[in-house]
């Protein structure tokens, strides 16, 4: 997982509400369990209008997605983050967000920031001429016109997204503890090890 530290760019003002996952990318795409290519189907049955925002030239590869209240609910698959991913999308700023959709979007390297829908409507006014800059560390949103917004995050969280640490990264990151406590247990409990005494 790359690290995130900081996310500057255009932002897509998307800003529907209650946008399920069905509708990130739909269930014909799930047959797969490959993370690439995944982009081509994020909100594709939107993207049958020819002038929807995912395929305008003017938010192409924005790394930015704010949308409305509820973002990510109904089933709990992870290819809802890896089809953003694959699009470009490295946060989503929203009111609020389903567990489910947050978890995965976390495990995936994608920051999501809850703000208050003052701070959203905003941020879609700001996005429809300007780019929108994130800074996790800092834990702000800000825009060229100094509107600054603070943002709450777990710290746990914080810090594997700032350090590019995943599941496996975690676990790799122990190594030494996880080698000395093996070295312990083999000697303490050699049965366990397949020692014959």
């Amino acid at each position: 997982m790359e690290p995130v530290n900081t996310i500057d760019g255009k932002a897509y003002p998307f800003g529907l509400k209650n946008i399920d996952t069905d509708v990130i990318i739909p269930a014909e795409w799930l047959k797969t369990i490959s993370r690439t290519g995944l982009g081509k189907g994020a909100f594709e049955a939107l993207r049958k209008d020819p002038d929807n925002l995912f395929d305008s030239p003017e938010y192409a590869g924005s790394p930015i997605l704010i949308a409305g209240d509820n973002f990510g609910c109904g089933s709990s698959r992870e290819h809802a983050a890896w089809a953003l991913l694959d699009l470009g999308i490295k946060a989503v700023i929203a009111p609020s967000f389903s567990d489910i959709f947050s978890g995965n979007a976390f495990k995936n390297g994608i920051l999501t920031v809850v703000l208050p829908q003052e701070a959203i409507d905003r941020l879609m006014e700001v996005a429809k001429t300007d780019s929108i800059h994130i800074d996790l560390e800092a834990q702000t949103v800000t825009t060229p016109f100094q509107d600054r917004f603070a943002f709450e995050i777990d710290a746990f969280r914080k810090n594997c997204l700032l350090n590019g640490l995943d599941e496996v990264g975690l676990t790799m990151a122990m190594d030494a503890k996880i080698s000395t406590y093996e070295s312990r247990a083999k000697e303490a409990w050699p049965w366990q090890a397949g020692a014959v005494t």
